[in-house]
């Protein structure tokens, strides 16, 4: 991790039952969520979609039938998944008690898939409000597995129609908001609605509360720039990994770090720190970040509990986890 920051004060929870208590959606996400669907098949399979063992691609026309043939098959796993989704989820499962400190807002369809991801999202203590329409179906993730190889196609379908002013800005959703004092929203969000990253975002500001994000991906600097740079002021937490040198002008990491904290700043209370990955870890590792800046840890302790979720996730098939952390 190449980090370029001044340290903050550490802080530190007792963990008395009202400090446990005042955890509850602590934590708030904002994002995609998807119905990640895995199930091992054979290169024929991979072979009559026109599929590489190990990729990652947008579902087109042509891959419509795969999800129908893949919840055919014998052994099917459901989980909660998106980018984001999948962020405030490890976060939870890390902190295991209280149950609900992480909150997670997204557009799922009036369907089938969007209950079984509802139930997932219960089930992994997420505390879900999910926008629901009945114009585009849940979307899903489909993880075709052949040996150590996942070859995942992504439908965004009801993901892409959030709508601000039908959800987050309804009173009892912005309620949730205001009850947070952690950010997080990925930067794929940015296609969909930076409206509303933008209302969270000066809320944050506003209250001195942090703002992540996450850079996700080069397409979003590269063809999202104008949204992006937007919200950037907000900015107290950006993550990235070493792609992010794919649009820049330079491959030095440490630099492009240290220029993007340089960058305009509204709340000048917080120094912004830059959290650069290096390897396919990466969203994992700004998971575990999350989990210790909610309990309020130094900037080390952050890191270090980046590290362990992302050794212990990288281990296994999708983004799984054992029924409880060891991580002191």
């Amino acid at each position: 991790v190449v980090c370029t920051t001044v340290e903050p004060q550490p802080q530190h929870l007792s963990g008395n039952v009202e400090q446990h208590r005042t955890l509850e959606n602590t934590l708030f996400g904002m994002g995609n969520p998807l119905l990640d669907i895995s199930a091992v098949v054979d290169k024929d399979f991979l072979d009559k979609f026109g599929l590489k063992p190990n990729d990652q691609i947008l579902a087109e026309d042509k891959h419509k039938a795969l999800f129908e043939e893949l919840v055919k098959r014998n052994k099917v796993e459901y989980h909660a998944g998106g980018s984001t989704q999948n962020s405030v989820k490890i976060a939870q499962w890390m902190i295991q008690k209280p149950h609900k400190v992480a909150t997670f807002f997204g557009c799922i369809g009036t369907d089938n898939f969007g209950e079984i991801l509802k139930r997932k999202a219960e089930e992994a203590h997420v505390d879900a409000h999910y926008y629901e329409q009945n114009e585009e179906p849940t979307g899903t993730c489909a993880a075709c597995i052949t040996g150590d190889n996942r070859s995942l196609v992504a439908n965004l379908a009801a993901a892409n129609c959030y709508k601000k002013e039908k959800h987050l800005d309804l009173d009892s959703n912005w309620e949730l908001v205001e009850k947070a004092k952690v950010y997080y929203i990925a930067g794929f969000f940015l296609t969909v609605s930076p409206e509303s990253i933008l209302k969270v975002a000066k809320h944050a500001a506003d209250k001195n509360k942090v703002f992540c994000m996450n850079l996700s991906a080069p397409f979003i600097s590269q063809f999202f720039k104008e949204p992006l740079m937007k919200v950037m002021p907000y900015v107290d937490i950006l993550f990235g990994n070493e792609t992010v040198s794919e649009t820049s002008r330079t491959d030095d990491i440490a630099e492009i770090a240290r220029r993007t904290q340089n960058l305009p700043k509204e709340n000048t209370k917080r120094q912004r720190v830059v959290v650069f990955t290096q390897g396919k870890d990466d969203t994992v590792a700004t998971v575990g970040f999350l989990f210790a800046l909610v309990q309020e840890q130094a900037l080390e302790e952050c890191i270090r509990a980046g590290h362990y979720a992302a050794n212990v996730i990288i281990r296994r098939v999708g983004c799984t986890f054992p029924e409880k952390p060891d991580f002191h």
